[in-house]
């Protein structure tokens, strides 16, 4: 069970595994594994992966929206979502459904190390602005999580998917 969280940049959806899922506290920092860049049409998917393949299991769209990139380079010139990422520290404001405000991923794993598995790692983080929580955790609940785009649980897709088969 993890969240996958995506950003469209250069005509792909570069791609992230955030194991507990993001957060609005600023004081949780989340581990954000890179993943391979997803076709833009990943937007909609709603499904069951078949097990034995990459990411298996039940989908929803928890959240969507867009972004505006708010990156800049060492001498303070705004620079794209894309070379954010190369410099790896990229800052961005969300306006999703659910998430909403600054947020910013940072490497700190480059993904050459031994064990490493060739994949770069991040935290992904939540800005200290008016829209932080800080009395509470701010991690969504997978189990009583229901899609942005449609309002089905993960028990609601998973059971529409066996209803197709049989």
């Amino acid at each position: 069970m993890h969240f996958d969280f995506r950003l469209e940049a250069d005509g792909v959806l570069k791609s992230w595994a955030v194991p507990r899922g993001p957060s609005e506290n600023p004081s949780d920092r989340r581990l954000a594994v890179e993943t391979e860049d997803h076709p833009l049409a990943y937007r909609e998917f709603e499904g069951v992966i078949p097990q034995g393949e990459s990411g298996s299991g039940t989908v929803i769209v928890w959240d969507q929206g867009t972004y505006r990139p708010l990156g800049h380079d060492r001498q303070g010139d705004r620079v794209s979502f894309a070379d954010s990422l190369a410099l790896g520290h990229a800052t961005f404001w969300l306006y999703g459904t659910k998430l909403h405000g600054e947020y910013a991923l940072i490497r700190f794993r480059v993904g050459d190390e031994p064990d490493s598995g060739g994949r770069e790692a991040w935290l992904l983080i939540k800005a200290n602005d008016r829209l932080a929580v800080r009395d509470r955790p701010g991690s969504p609940d997978p189990y009583h999580a229901r899609s942005a785009r449609t309002g089905r649980t993960l028990h609601q897709v998973a059971s529409a998917a066996r209803g197709r088969r049989g």
